[in-house]
């Protein structure tokens, strides 16, 4: 068992969560994104009206994407317990 072989379950490791977290974290930022500059170009600074929207952005990802990211983990995770005969050699 050499070095490479944990470098490329790292790797994997990494992947995986950006790809699970990506679907999440691009329509929050861009939630958040438009309501700061709504609320630059308007002048109102209350910290609810940024909270709610992005809020519900997030809510509405996780219903549209869940299903997608929980195979995407489940499949790593058998993957990962696949591996397990290759280590105990």
């Amino acid at each position: 068992m050499d070095a490479d072989y944990f470098l490329t379950i790292a790797n994997q490791t990494m992947w995986v969560l950006a790809l699970a977290a990506a679907p999440i974290l691009i329509p929050a930022l861009l939630a958040g994104l438009i309501l700061g500059m709504v609320q630059a170009a308007t002048s109102i600074n209350e910290q609810t009206l940024s909270f709610v929207p992005k809020l519900i952005v997030v809510a509405f990802s996780i219903m549209i994407f869940g299903g997608l990211i929980l195979g995407l983990l489940s499949d790593f995770t058998i993957g990962m317990f696949d591996r397990i005969p290759d280590l105990v050699k």
